[in-house]
């Protein structure tokens, strides 16, 4: 808006009256098409989308296509170890969509699960429910590689040897599950390793990333798609002796304040545009497979 003062230098009060007569429409026009922006706003549904940190770029990029084509609609996203996005859910957290990174987090809260599910709690839309992506356990490391490992085989020496520091993620945190799993394949003490100062840990597999990337620890054991967003080396791949499937499960909340959109949401996650999202950070799509 322009200030009065340029206005009123000499000039007659006409003039400042029809200057301010100017002023107020332009302000008028503003607050007018604010208004109109503000409402457009409102009237869109707002889906809240809970989901492993593991998928954060791939998901919010795949998000923004579907928002594209469906303006009625805008996502909210919250985004850590599905362990916490879990107890947030149990605990009665807005919540429309759950996208775990493993079956263990969803079947606690799905009273239909086959296994692993908790007495008491049905939060799981069961009839919702199917396996969306699959993703790889991976050894990495910090730029240089400073103790030019190679392996998992050789990683197991390493801790043996008690001459190396790993991060992997806590035991709640579906990342550190399946690196216990790969513990346990080579007889390792978790317990007694992170004692005596070769483990340390994150809380969700982000943090784990953030560690390996800065060389504060030597490796870490991370997901594919977390060592591609973050440009680490990745010198080894789990296998399925290993530590399992890493597959991710997808549903709707039976509590979900949106539930229409929910659905729809899930449904356009099973389609090719996002599948390609998924993809090219080194997803396996599971929903059309």
């Amino acid at each position: 808006m322009l200030d009065r003062r340029q206005f009123l230098g000499g000039s007659a009060a006409a003039a400042v009256a029809m200057g301010l007569a100017a002023c107020g429409s332009s302000s008028s026009e503003a607050k007018s098409d604010d208004s109109k922006s503000d409402a457009a706003s409102a009237e869109k549904t707002k889906i809240i989308v809970f989901a492993a940190a593991s998928m954060t770029e791939s998901l919010t990029k795949a998000g923004d296509t579907f928002c594209e084509q469906n303006g009625e609609y805008e996502l909210s996203y919250n985004y850590d170890s599905s362990g916490t996005l879990k107890t947030q859910i149990q605990e009665g957290a807005d919540c429309d969509v759950f996208i775990s990174a493993g079956q263990k987090q969803m079947n606690q809260l799905d009273a239909e699960a086959e296994k692993d599910h908790e007495d008491g709690l049905d939060f799981i839309d069961h009839s919702t429910r199917f396996n969306i992506l699959e993703n790889k356990v991976t050894l990495c490391v910090p730029e240089g590689n400073p103790k030019s490992i190679k392996s998992f085989d050789e990683l197991a020496e390493h801790l043996k040897a008690g001459d190396v520091l790993l991060c992997m993620g806590n035991s709640d945190v579906p990342v550190g599950q399946y690196t216990q799993k790969i513990l346990a394949y080579y007889e390792l003490d978790e317990e007694a390793l992170a004692a005596s100062g070769c483990i340390t840990y994150g809380t969700n597999v982000k943090e784990v990333t953030t560690q390996v990337s800065e060389g504060a620890v030597d490796c870490g054991i991370i997901y594919k798609t977390d060592a591609f967003s973050a440009g680490l080396t990745v010198v080894d791949e789990a296998t399925k002796e290993m530590c399992g499937q890493v597959v991710y499960p997808a549903a709707a909340t039976k509590n979900a304040p949106q539930p229409e959109g929910a659905k729809a949401f899930l449904e356009f996650l099973k389609g090719d545009e996002a599948s390609a999202d998924f993809e090219e950070v080194g997803f396996t799509p599971l929903a059309n497979a």
